[in-house]
């Protein structure tokens, strides 16, 4: 890339950093970061002032051996042990109630360990932050637990999901958080705590330095998830087309043999 088309980069990074909101996946990830930025969420959504988180782990993934690994957006853990999995959802179609099942489930699976009884399973939330009202029925926070259907009473098996409408704005705790969530300027937002962090990343020397060099990494990743969709297709098609086995169609394709693994489990998934 020359001179000019670095300076030509750059000013588009800084408009899309200007435009940037915390519903912004990769930005909203920069922010909750900050472990306070996620403890203000937490103890506002789940109204517990005296929540303590005490980690935070961003596009943390947690493995199936035998299945679908998942990449949770932001894994949290607070003082009591609790597991959170906070999912921003831009699009009603990644917000499905069978992904919170799943979700939950392997939060579960990764939280206790080989030969630890199942009283040990800690207390889990699954979390979505939606743009929109995705049950439509204009409430600003749904919750979702498990009950006895026959008597009313719950389950009480410490496994909860919860859809905060993004919509809601009204003049409450919650409303102000998703008010704060779809602010470019944090001189307009509610929550001192987000403010700061949303400020330092938009105007703050090294913030920006931060977050163009986590623009250039998205794209890096975006171009590399491209070219494995693109190979992907490309050896489904040896195989089909030209009924190539597998090895014969890396060997077409000059797949690294560091490589051929994992676009072996790739195809075959």
């Amino acid at each position: 890339m020359n001179s000019e088309e670095y300076e030509l980069q750059h000013q588009k990074d800084m408009e899309y950093l200007a435009n940037f909101t915390i519903m912004d996946d990769d930005f909203m990830k920069k922010v909750l970061e900050n472990k306070n930025c996620t403890q203000t969420d937490l103890m506002v959504i789940l109204s517990k002032p005296d929540l303590a988180v005490t980690q935070v782990r961003t596009e943390y993934v947690v493995h199936n051996l035998y299945g679908r690994s998942v990449r949770l957006d932001v894994n949290a853990t607070d003082s009591d042990g609790a597991e959170y999995d906070i999912e921003i959802q831009r699009s009603d179609k990644g917000a499905g109630a069978k992904r919170a099942r799943y979700n939950s489930s392997l939060i579960d699976a990764d939280a206790l360990k080989k030969g630890a009884d199942h009283d040990k399973l800690p207390e889990s939330f699954v979390i979505f932050i939606a743009e929109s009202d995705v049950f439509g029925r204009n409430e600003p926070i749904y919750h979702i637990d498990r009950i006895i259907r026959e008597t009313g009473e719950e389950f009480k098996d410490g496994a909860h999901i919860i859809y905060v409408n993004g919509e809601n704005e009204d003049d409450t705790a919650l409303g102000r958080l998703m008010h704060d969530f779809k602010c470019r300027n944090a001189g307009d937002m509610y929550y001192d705590d987000l403010a700061d962090v949303v400020r330092y990343f938009k105007e703050d020397k090294e913030g920006v330095k931060t977050m163009c060099r986590a623009m250039e990494e998205m794209r890096a990743k975006a171009a590399a998830e491209a070219e494995q969709r693109s190979k992907i297709i490309d050896i489904k098609k040896l195989m089909k087309n030209l009924k190539m086995s597998i090895e014969q169609a890396f060997s077409a394709l000059e797949i690294d043999p560091s490589e051929q693994e994992k676009y072996r489990k790739l195809v075959m998934a």
